[in-house]
């Protein structure tokens, strides 16, 4: 099957599509490859209204809604027509995360997927986590099956985007949940001077740890929490962004080099109870150097960097294998990973 995975990042850094294909061989074996990939950034107007989501009326929610998944129809139609491809047998589309409070049996992601289907005329599959969340779960992370399957090979799959998060087996089954925020704490302390982001943490790398900061954060109760546990914008803004904002007086290299180092080891608070593998990498935060020697220096694990186009769209690729197992009729969630009482076929399927 070729299926198109679209995925909109805690990040805000863009619409990302790409063009999978899917077979299995005479043994059972996933094949998978990326056919054409693109990002396309978000309209100043749209994005405004996303990183401004909470704030807004329940109507003009509803309308956000149905305006997303109209962004994602006319993007989806733009690649397709940009790199000259034909239609794919179906569309799996994560959507954008506005509300994630699991405790309280609710994830909503937004993205109409009855707008993405009637525009693009090609079949979508939409909602993939709120199954997960009613029987339990904590409806996140949705990949680890794909490093499962996909990603076999390697002891951890390690996704350095907004938030870090993490998926390994441990004694047979699948382990996987949030670790840290990475880039979304990266980016807010990069803007106090006006940037974007950290580019290829050059600011950071001059930076000295700032050790009160250091340990504040160190100390937050989510870290002493055992998995599944999940981070949404929610807890950023009242446990996280707090503690780092009482050192807005300080050098911003120094706050980001200390957010570098707590990254690192809250990643080897987990890889060091396992014995030595290979740690694979993927997630924006795989191009940033600093980061990664912050991570290389503070684990025993070899570190593998994929190709760009697998970083950039590594979580692309598998909710379009998430999108290929629920029309198998096989399962796409967890509960091993997500706390659920069951496994379950996460998504709802929208066609004319």
């Amino acid at each position: 099957m070729k299926i198109l995975g679209v995925m909109s990042g805690s990040s805000l850094d863009g619409l990302d599509i790409a063009l999978c294909t899917f077979q299995q061989d005479n043994k059972g074996k996933f094949i998978y490859s990326i056919e054409a990939s693109q990002t396309y950034p978000f309209p100043s107007s749209l994005k405004s209204q996303l990183e401004k989501l909470k704030f807004l009326s329940a109507e003009n929610f509803v309308k956000l809604d149905t305006d997303f998944g109209i962004f994602i129809g006319n993007m989806i139609n733009k690649f397709l027509k940009g790199n000259n491809l034909s239609l794919p047998d179906l569309i799996a589309s994560h959507g954008h995360t506005t509300f994630h409070n699991p405790q309280y049996g609710y994830s909503k992601q937004i993205g109409n997927g009855d707008h993405i289907t009637a525009i693009t005329d090609i079949p979508s599959i939409t909602n993939f986590r709120s199954m997960d969340v009613a029987l339990g779960g904590e409806g996140a992370p949705l990949v680890p099956i794909g490093d499962q399957i996909l990603f076999s090979e390697y002891d951890f799959c390690l996704n350095l985007g907004g938030y870090g998060n993490i998926s390994f087996e441990e004694k047979g089954k699948r382990k996987a949940f949030d670790i840290c925020p990475v880039n979304k704490a990266l980016n807010y302390v990069a803007s106090w001077e006006g940037l974007n982001m950290d580019e290829d943490g050059k600011i950071g790398s001059t930076g000295k740890i700032i050790p009160s900061l250091y340990e504040q954060l160190n100390r937050l109760e989510f870290y002493s929490r055992k998995g599944p546990k999940s981070l949404a914008d929610s807890w950023l803004n009242e446990k996280f962004i707090p503690i780092i904002d009482q050192y807005k007086k300080k050098s911003i290299s120094d706050v980001l080099s200390t957010l570098y180092e707590h990254i690192a080891f809250q990643v080897h608070q987990i890889t060091k109870e396992y014995p030595k593998g290979k740690i694979f990498i993927t997630g924006g935060g795989a191009f940033n150097n600093c980061l990664i020697e912050k991570i290389q220096n503070s684990t025993l694990h070899n570190v593998h960097i994929p190709s760009e186009e697998i970083i950039e769209f590594k979580e692309s690729l598998i909710f379009a294998f998430l999108g290929f197992l629920k029309v198998k009729g096989e399962v796409n969630c967890l509960a091993s990973v997500t706390g659920a009482r069951k496994n379950s076929i996460g998504g709802t399927l929208h066609e004319i």
